[in-house]
């Protein structure tokens, strides 16, 4: 099993409501209360600040994924995932169309995820990219530069009309 496989909030907390109405603020039970709402405090913000979030802004936003420390950081400092939402547009006829991603990206960068899809007109058909067909021609490549989201086509997908592409990357 793994170490720490996830952060979960508890859901039983072991309050008796009829003990705390007769409790005396004074008192040595009445000081463990609050210590314990504390701990539970700072467990549910702990959960609520590691959880990965299903937010897509055109903007850039931290989206609550975590990857390890690297070798020269220190070992309990997990670095945080951004992520970014590019309004694609329609894609290519056979050929690279490239859309800028406002990013200042440096040396600095690694990405860790860079996925999108893309619907046709009639909204009825849809294709995620990079996109892998038995028939070479009907391949989709995406990629990222400095500047640029790049999207590859080896066939006419121009009639695919809407494509958001998802950009999730470390700041060192």
């Amino acid at each position: 099993m793994a170490k720490n496989a996830g952060s979960f909030i508890p859901i039983l907390f072991d309050f008796d409501v009829a003990q705390l109405e007769q409790m005396n603020v004074n008192s040595t039970e009445f000081k463990e209360l609050i210590v314990r709402l504390y701990q539970y405090i700072n467990t549910m913000s702990l959960a609520i600040n590691t959880r990965e979030g299903g937010y897509f802004p055109l903007y850039e936003y931290i989206n609550g994924q975590l990857y390890f420390p690297t070798a020269t950081q220190d070992t309990a400092v997990f670095r945080s995932v951004f992520r970014k939402v590019i309004n694609f547009g329609a894609l290519p006829n056979a050929g690279t169309k490239s859309v800028a991603h406002k990013l200042n990206i440096t040396g600095g960068y690694s990405f860790t995820h860079i996925y999108a899809t893309a619907s046709d007109q009639t909204g009825l058909h849809y294709i995620p990219i990079p996109y892998a067909s038995p028939t070479l021609v009907n391949n989709i490549e995406i990629n990222v530069d400095a500047t640029n989201v790049n999207i590859t086509t080896g066939s006419n997908r121009s009639n695919f009309t809407i494509c958001y592409v998802i950009l999730e990357y470390i700041k060192f």
